[in-house]
């Protein structure tokens, strides 16, 4: 069969004449190419336009996952958990900026399990001065649990709040009836311990104002100022922020032995028979 000439560009086209593409003089240009998408559509024996060639758009950029870099020492809190002893210090709002820190800061030092909790109802409590502290967990959470020692911070109106504080009751009572080490500072020894019984016919101390220590005196013998702590069995007391260090060192001597106290002061440096 013959197929008719394509006619020339811009010609016209008889009536009845059959189509055919318009098939330009020369396939340099991509822009006379018919579409390659649809190959059934170009006329019998036209030339194949060429493949084009690769995209030059880039590839969108796909995000790097990186491996985290685990830290060349344990967490604080899994070295805390292998240590053999366990203590608790509680942080109420209002209490002395120096008392919580020193104490578990030393008592970990000494090789000793610490918990951090707190009797208001987060665990970011407000001490006396301003000084923000962030507790490990609410009282009401770990208060079940036993531990050789439960350490008070004082401050006012911080002792109040943990003379409220009824799961704290509970929990120095059971300490007091298992014979447990309990210790308080500043005035915790006259608002929140005597407040409980628990300094009734002992020797303690507490932050040298009148009025705290005639509450402490109404049930207890109350010791010179001369004496900065005080032991009488389980029970160690100390009057403010400035015997901190020296009561946190007490408690690791109570705790773990005058030998290994004194390698944490000596550490320290802290001067003196502490």
């Amino acid at each position: 069969r013959r197929v008719p000439r394509a006619p020339a560009p811009g010609a016209r086209l008889r009536r009845g004449a059959p189509w055919q593409p318009l098939q330009p003089a020369s396939w340099s240009s991509p822009r006379c190419w018919p579409s390659a998408a649809a190959p059934s559509q170009r006329a019998c024996g036209a030339p194949t336009p060429p493949s084009p060639g690769p995209s030059r758009r880039r590839p969108p950029l796909q995000p790097t996952l990186r491996p985290r870099r685990r830290p060349s020492c344990p967490s604080p809190t899994a070295a805390r958990r292998s240590r053999p002893w366990a203590s608790s210090v509680r942080s109420a709002a209002a209490a002395p900026p120096p008392s919580p820190p020193n104490l578990a800061d030393t008592l970990v030092r000494g090789g000793i399990d610490v918990t951090v909790a707190s009797v208001m109802p987060s665990t970011t409590v407000t001490c006396s001065r301003g000084v923000r502290l962030v507790a490990d967990a609410l009282l009401a959470d770990v208060a079940s649990r036993d531990y050789d020692a439960v350490a008070l911070p004082g401050g006012m109106p911080g002792a109040e709040h943990l003379r409220d504080c009824e799961p704290l009751r509970d929990l120095l009572l059971r300490q007091q009836a298992r014979g447990g080490v309990i210790a308080a500072i500043c005035a915790a020894p006259a608002v929140v311990l005597h407040a409980h019984g628990i300094t009734a016919g002992r020797t303690a101390t507490c932050y040298p104002a009148e009025g705290f220590r005639k509450a402490l005196g109404e049930a207890a013998a109350v010791a010179p100022d001369e004496r900065r702590v005080v032991v009488d069995g389980s029970l160690v007391t100390s009057q403010g922020p400035g015997t901190a260090l020296e009561m946190a060192l007490k408690l690791v001597e109570v705790l773990r032995g005058p030998e290994v106290a004194a390698g944490v002061g000596g550490a320290m440096l802290v001067q003196g028979d502490k």
